[in-house]
Parts: structure tokens; C-alpha cells; sequence
């Protein structure tokens, strides 16, 4: 794999530039995939070993990439080296650099990518990534996807590099939207429809009181008034709040096994409801309130005193807020679990009640808040259903479904299999998760069905479609070839190209878990799969010699291999049959 040569390299330079070689390991990376021919493997930044860059010419930087080539002498695993424009290029010999991809890949299995030197060293840290979070007594909308798929990544990722990752389902299950649904139910709900369809019922009645309680003042007042009794601990308005909640997670945990999603923890805001107060008297002690005169109780966070900035933690009728919650929240897991990262993904609309969140807990003299993370992500516009405007994740689901079935159906190499409807919701998770993760996290995208379902050019459709056609081969050739490849098989373009894309995998990985966005490998595996098509068309497999049948067919399951691995990562369960 790509760490032998790059520790290969990184020894030879030392030498010549008298320093140490694992501080030259992370500046020599892999070449990517160009059409043009005999480009290096691999490439040396110049300017990363210079100092003080801002005053060396680009003449003086060429000129130190030509002398320092000269300098280098090629040997049995680096066959030619020579001077780019501020670069050091190296290309290995090229059947060592297949039998060690080849190798690598069969032995590392899973794990192919994240036994690299670029992640050695790494601390193993306790995470916490609180995610998903949707509200109870709401249907769970598709404005939750994001934060549901981005956090899954961000967890599997973490854990793949041997963290102890905790996932926690913060539920939005307390403040005042209770007030309001629990008067609505009382004015507008049945008990029939409660028990027959929960969700949607609790919908219609959210929708009503709210309406209602634009143009009557009193059911404002009374909504005030629930909340109010919910927070003394009223065991009649805790009940319904109750049974609200556990339906609620009934129907979610639904649909996070439709998403092949899990937590270790359900959370929600209810359970701080309590330590809230704890809390509030805590910022007191610290002399850190004041009253407005509206009677609420806030912490100022303006530089100059002067109330420019606020957090209000407590209402003037003395309920709690979001922000009073996830304070007590914060500190709860902290005592729990003694974390070294908390990631909180949310969307963009959150920044500034996190940072407040964040600043608050600093002046309370909680240095462990530099460890919070906000990751922040842009919103989707345009995912409706057929049905209409309101779009919930079941509907979602249910369509992406409906729609890959019927493609399949039109498929003509569609392969007959056990249970078509999963592998439909599979192909078709994995068309939303890969138009949600090309771009960055932070940008709104415009959702295309037509774009999401295609099966060729970048989608989840075609991902999945080149690992099961991969598979396919494997079903058909057996897997004799195995134990024993002929690597000078292995030395056409096609197949030269696969194996320089097979050795940036751990970069990759590298760069995703440095700034947490999944685009990274998305782009990764799109390539891969584009090489694959083209490699399947001109490296044929059937009626070749055995030693090239065998080894093309190992060059295409190693393929397979890594496509399946980066999958998973980014929460897409492979399909074997399409």
C-alpha cells in the first residue's frame, strides 16, 4: 500500500535533506488518476521543505526541485524520478506497486486504508456525536435527513479509526410546541385516530392549534399555561406528554432501521428539565444573570456589558429554554462520559445558539467547551413527493423505493433476485446519500429526482450498480484466483490506473477525518467506479489465458473491496445483485 513506498521515499530524502523521515511521510502523497500517460505515483511539494516561502522565487523552488532530483538515485523500488514545476515526482516499479496493492487490499480487508502510516500515532479519543434529533408528536421530516446521514458518517468514520464513539439521539421532546400540542389534542384530538395512526394525527393537530392560536389570544394563554404545568411536574399533562413520546420513538426507530442507522442513546430535552435549574442557580452563583425588564432572566455575552449580546435561560414564568437544556446537557455527558470531542451536527440556522451554548459554558469556567464541536450543514430545497409540499422521510423513503423499482424493472440486465424491495430502498438510499454528500456540508443543494435515480454518471445508483456488476464476476469466475496472481498481467493502462487510484485510499480517508466532510471519498469512489467501467470493457475475464483471467479478476475484487468499504463508511449497505 501507499505507506511502503511513501516510508521507501521519505528514507531516501532524509538522507539527502538531513531530516528525519516521519516528517516527511504526510508531504509525499499519491498522484491522482490523469489520462495522460506515465504520470508518477508519487509527489513531493517542494515548498514543504522550504522555509519562509513567502520570499523563494518560483525560479528558486524549481531550481531546488531540480537539484535535490539529481541528488536522488532511483533503486529497486523507485524506478525514475524527476523535477516538476515545484514538485519531486517518483513512479515505483510497477509490478512491485501491483503485488503490494493487490496484497494489501486482500489482507487489510475492511480495514485496507486506515492501517496507514498517515494515521499512526493517533490517539484513540472518547466521542460523542449527538445527531438525527428530530422533534416528538412531529412526523419525522426531511429537513432531519441531513443531520441523520452527516452524523451516521461522522460516527462511522470515527469508530473506523478505533475511537470510542458514543451516538446520542438528542429528541426534541420538551418546551413550548408541548404547551401548544398538548391544548390542541384536548380541543381538536381523538383518541381513535391517536391510536390508529399517531404521528399524522398529532400533525393535523399541531397544524390546527397553531392556526387557532394566531387569532385567539386564549389558546396562546393556554398553551402557556400546559407548558407551565408540564414543568411543575402535573401528572395528568405528563402522561399525555408521555404517551406523545413513546409513540413517537415507536415510529422513529422504524425509520432509522429503514436507514440502517443505530444510537447508543436516546436522549432528549425532558431529561434536563431538572439539572436546568441546577444550572440556572449555578450561572446565579456566579453572578452571571440578569433580569430584562420584560422579567426574563439572561446571561450577557456582549464584550462591553452593555446587553448587545444575550442568551435568555429562563423565561419570566420561570420555564426553561433550548439553550438552558443543552447546558445541562453538555455538562451531564461530560460527567458521564469524560468525552474528548463532542460533535453536535446540526444545521447552519444553529450557529449562533451553539457558539452562545459553547461561550457560556467557558465563562462558567468549563475549559473542556473548547472540545465542542458545531458541524454545520446547508439545507435541501426542492425533495417533495408526488403527493405534495409537506415532506416527511417515510414519504421520501417510499418513493426513492417505488422509483428504483421501476427502473429496475426497465432494466434489461436487471438480475433476478430474492428480495427486490431491499435492494430498491438500498440502491435508493444510496442515490440520496451520494447527492447529499458531493458537495460541501455547508452549501443548500437544489434535489433532482431524476438527477438522483440516473444509472450512469455521479450517483449512488451507479455505485452500487459497478459493485454488484463486480460481484457478479467473482459469482461467475469463482475465486481460485486468489491464492496466486501473475502481476505482470497487470500492466496495461487500465489497469496501471486502478492500481494509482487503489494507493490514494488512505489519503483520502486522511483528508475526510481531518475536516469531517464525506465528499472527499464520495469523489473517491465515484472515480473508482468510472475506472472500473472502463477497465470491465477492455480488460475481458472470460476466454483470456488463466494467469490473466486470475489476475484481472483479483484487480477487479480489490476494486470491489474498497467501493464496498467506502460505502459503508458512508452509511450505504452494498448491494450483490442489481
Amino acid at each position: 500500500m501507499a505507506c511502503v513506498f511513501r516510508r521507501s521515499i521519505a528514507c531516501q530524502l532524509s538522507q539527502v535533506l538531513a531530516l528525519p523521515p516521519e516528517s516527511l511521510i504526510k508531504s509525499i502523497s499519491a498522484v491522482p488518476v490523469s489520462k495522460k500517460e506515465e504520470v508518477a505515483d508519487f509527489q513531493l511539494s517542494v515548498d514543504s521543505l522550504l522555509e519562509d516561502n513567502n520570499q523563494k522565487s518560483q525560479l528558486d523552488t524549481q531550481d531546488q526541485a531540480r537539484r535535490l532530483a539529481e541528488k536522488l538515485k532511483c533503486d529497486t523500488v523507485v524506478t525514475a524520478i524527476s523535477a516538476g514545476p515545484k514538485t519531486l515526482n517518483f513512479k515505483i516499479n510497477r509490478e512491485l506497486l501491483t503485488k503490494a496493492v493487490l496484497q494489501q487490499v486482500t489482507e487489510d480487508g475492511s480495514k485496507y486504508g486506515l492501517k496507514s502510516e498517515l494515521f499512526s500515532g493517533l490517539p484513540q479519543k472518547r466521542i460523542v456525536v449527538e445527531f438525527s434529533s428530530p422533534n416528538v408528536a412531529k412526523k419525522f421530516h426531511v429537513g432531519h435527513l441531513r443531520s441523520t446521514i452527516i452524523g451516521n458518517f461522522i460516527a462511522n468514520l470515527k469508530e473506523a479509526l478505533g475511537h470510542r464513539v458514543t451516538r446520542i439521539n438528542y429528541i426534541g421532546d420538551w418546551g413550548m410546541q408541548f404547551g401548544l400540542l398538548g391544548t390542541g389534542f384536548q380541543l381538536f384530538g381523538y383518541e381513535e385516530k391517536l391510536q390508529s395512526n399517531p404521528l399524522q394525527h398529532l400533525f393535523e393537530v399541531y397544524v390546527q392549534v397553531n392556526k387557532e392560536a394566531t387569532d385567539d389570544k386564549n389558546i396562546a394563554k393556554l398553551a402557556h399555561e400546559f407548558f407551565h404545568r408540564l414543568e411543575l411536574g402535573d401528572t395528568q399533562a405528563l402522561s399525555l406528554w408521555q404517551r406523545f413520546r413513546d409513540l413517537s420513538i415507536e415510529e422513529y426507530i422504524q425509520i432509522y432501521k429503514r436507514l440502517g442507522i443505530h444510537f447508543d442513546e436516546y436522549s432528549g430535552e425532558s431529561f434536563y428539565r431538572e439539572k436546568s435549574r441546577d444550572v440556572v442557580k449555578l450561572l446565579d452563583s456566579k453572578g452571571l444573570l440578569q433580569k430584562t425588564v420584560t422579567g426574563n432572566v439572561v446571561v450577557d455575552l456582549s464584550e462591553t456589558g452593555d446587553l448587545s449580546s444575550i442568551c435568555t435561560v429562563k423565561r419570566s414564568d420561570g420555564t426553561s429554554l433550548y439553550a438552558t437544556r443543552d447546558l445541562a446537557a453538555a455538562i451531564d455527558r461530560m460527567n458521564k462520559y469524560n468525552f474528548d470531542t463532542m460533535i453536535y451536527v446540526a444545521d447552519k440556522g444553529q450557529k449562533r445558539h451553539f457558539q452562545q451554548v459553547f461561550q457560556i459554558l467557558k465563562i462558567m469556567g468549563y475549559e473542556w467547551a473548547e472540545r465542542c464541536q458545531h458541524v454545520a450543514f446547508g439545507i435541501v430545497k426542492g425533495m417533495k413527493t408526488r403527493r405534495g409540499d409537506v415532506t416527511f422521510l417515510e414519504d421520501v423513503l417510499n418513493e426513492v423505493q417505488s422509483r428504483m423499482l421501476q427502473n429496475m424493472a426497465s432494466i434489461k440486465t436487471t438480475k433476478k433476485m430474492e428480495n427486490p424491495q431491499e435492494t430498491a430502498e438500498r440502491v435508493g438510499l444510496a442515490a440520496l446519500i451520494i447527492q447529499d454528500f458531493k458537495g460541501l456540508l455547508l452549501s443548500d443543494y437544489q434535489f433532482s429526482w431524476d438527477r438522483v435515480l440516473q444509472n450512469r454518471g455521479d450517483t449512488g445508483v451507479f455505485l452500487q450498480y459497478t459493485h454488484a456488476r463486480l460481484y457478479s464476476l467473482e459469482e461467475t469466475f469463482g475465486c481460485g484466483y486468489l491464492n496466486d496472481v501473475n502481476v505482470a498481467c497487470l500492466q496495461e493502462p487500465q489497469s496501471v490506473s486502478i492500481l494509482q487510484h487503489l494507493l490514494r485510499f488512505d489519503e483520502v480517508l486522511y483528508k475526510s477525518s481531518q475536516d469531517l466532510q464525506p465528499k472527499h471519498i464520495v469523489s473517491y469512489l465515484l472515480t473508482l467506479s468510472h475506472l472500473a467501467a472502463i477497465a470491465h470493457k477492455t480488460l475481458q475475464v472470460k476466454d483470456s489465458p488463466a494467469d490473466v483471467a486470475g489476475a484481472r479478476l483479483h484487480l477487479f475484487r480489490a476494486v470491489r473491496s474498497v467501493l464496498a468499504n467506502g460505502m459503508k463508511l458512508l452509511g450505504i449497505t452494498p448491494v450483490y445483485r442489481m
